[in-house]
């Protein structure tokens, strides 16, 4: 064929191809970006090697725009509810739950898979399903829409505006856990406009209070409307991650077990008097000191199957002294001074020790009057196989003061005498497709089981029998955790890269395809 009849015959394709009804039998030039390559007169039997090869050019540009579109997504949607007040004091979990339900619906999920409900008006929690192929039984995903209280006065931004700046988004929820709301939401979007199709139903359950108030959203699911979110198992995005140093990656953690929540409350009652008159016998100064002496309470070391594990993990992670700590405390007996060296760390020290810690206080009634009440609050987080009522025998012994008294606040979680659940079982249908994904994305980073020094809703799930795993692809620098803290903030790139994460995580596990 003369060149200038090729030229003629030659199709230059600078869009998607559709389908194979896009080829002719006569050359094409197929040109994703820069690249071109040229066939003619192909045969009717080479057409799906055409297309293989079209695939496999298209495919990279095609994926970067796809996840380009999911990142502002999720931006989009991690703003949106950022600058939606959900405190228990005058938010409202309702709002956002309606605003990620909206969202949900233009995607074109079925109204018959999006539930708004609750107990009351401030605290509906949103349910929704993408349907699957029924091959297995669903998954649950859960995140929690309200948020710790903030002050104005307390942060040097507005704790209710999503703030970029300096690499870093700032506001309310940004680590805890607004971040995994968006990108659970963004992944459900993604799936549904991708047509993809799961193997087991996937559901999505966005609720109230689990950060305080009277109305848990899992808890009142659970024992309201079970048939919406009845799973095989749970993953929990408010749990586990990536732990870094100075922005480089330690080690992908997965919360298999977590401490146990109780709030205890500390109180002194007294006749009182005139202040002209003060006497030893104060209400403020009985329970000041009975929480000095707390504060240099420490409790016994402690270690389960979990943190075994996960020490053994760390000492090869670690280097130096800190490595050799890890060692020295896994022999029996632990060595001491490692205990001791291992314990100044925050992370550490909760990990291998209940920890109990005033968070409050309230005292008097005037300002020229000796107090006739003081009152504190103390919240402990109990290792695994202990009792809030155990704890409390415990305070009360530490504390050393008949004045003081000390009562268990009880919750929606449960009395006095309950325990920590066992160890979730780890999954090979979990940590397969995991260990692909972080092999993937992190090279050579370990995953490593642990458990959670905070407490959250898996307490309700794995109660009810659906093992649950906290599970999130986002890095914090373990000297930058400001979860309910001052300036809140997450790095926005380890935002966008837990995007892509979940994503490449949730389909692998659900053995989706388009």
């Amino acid at each position: 064929m003369h060149p200038a009849q090729n030229s003629r015959l030659t199709l230059r394709i600078r869009a998607r191809i559709k389908s194979a009804a896009t080829l002719r039998r006569s050359a094409v030039v197929v040109v994703p970006g820069e690249f071109s390559l040229s066939l003619s007169l192909m045969p009717k039997n080479l057409f799906p090697f055409l297309l293989t090869v079209v695939g496999i050019f298209f495919q990279p540009s095609l994926n970067a725009q796809e996840n380009g579109g999911s990142r502002q997504l999720a931006h989009d949607i991690f703003k949106q509810l950022i600058e939606i007040n959900t405190t228990d004091s005058v938010g409202n979990v309702t709002t956002a739950a309606e605003a990620m339900a909206a969202r949900f619906r233009d995607a074109g999920f079925a109204e018959s898979g999006i539930q708004v409900l609750g107990p009351n008006d401030r605290k509906k929690n949103l349910v929704v399903r993408l349907a699957g192929s029924g091959k297995h039984k669903p998954v649950l995903l859960i995140g929690h829409l309200d948020v710790v209280e903030a002050r104005r006065e307390d942060w040097t931004t507005d704790p209710f505006q999503f703030v970029e700046q300096d690499g870093y988004f700032y506001g309310r929820g940004t680590q805890d856990m607004k971040d995994g709301d968006a990108i659970m939401t963004t992944t459900l979007i993604r799936f549904k406009k991708e047509g993809i199709v799961p193997d087991r139903d996937v559901i999505l359950a966005l609720t109230a209070d689990e950060e305080g108030g009277s109305y848990n959203g899992v808890d009142w699911l659970i024992k309201n409307r079970r048939d919406l979110i009845a799973a095989e198992f749970v993953l929990n995005h408010d749990g586990g991650g990536i732990l870094a140093v100075k922005g480089k990656p330690l080690m992908m953690e997965v919360d298999a077990t977590e401490k146990l929540y109780a709030d205890y409350r500390l109180t002194v009652k007294n006749p009182g008097g005139h202040s002209s008159l003060p006497v030893p016998d104060n209400a403020i100064y009985h329970l000041a000191n009975g929480l000095i002496r707390l504060e240099h309470h420490q409790f016994p070391l402690e270690l389960n199957n979990v943190t075994r594990a996960y020490y053994e993990g760390m000492s090869k992670v670690e280097s130096g002294e800190r490595a050799e700590d890890m060692r020295a405390l896994l022999k029996n007996p632990p060595d001491e001074a490692a205990v001791t060296r291992l314990s100044r760390d925050p992370i550490d020290n909760s990990i291998l020790h209940t920890t109990c810690v005033a968070t409050r206080l309230n005292a008097g009634h005037a300002n020229n009057a000796l107090p006739q009440t003081a009152e504190a609050n103390v919240n402990c987080r109990i290792e695994p196989g202990h009792s809030p009522e155990e704890i409390r025998q415990q305070l009360q012994q530490v504390i050393a003061d008949p004045q003081i008294s000390i009562a268990y606040v009880v919750t929606t979680s449960g009395g006095p005498d309950r325990r920590a659940l066992p160890p979730s079982p780890l999954r090979p249908d979990v940590f397969g497709p995991l260990k692909q994904v972080v092999a993937e994305m992190w090279p050579g980073l370990p995953i490593i089981p642990t458990m959670s020094t905070g407490a959250s809703d898996g307490i309700y799930t794995n109660a009810a029998g659906m093992p649950t795993y906290g599970v999130s692809g986002e890095a914090i620098d373990r000297d930058d955790i400001r979860a309910h803290g001052k300036d809140e903030r997450v790095r926005q790139d380890s935002f966008y890269r837990a995007v892509d994460f979940y994503y490449r995580f949730l389909k692998l596990l659900t053995g989706s395809r388009n």
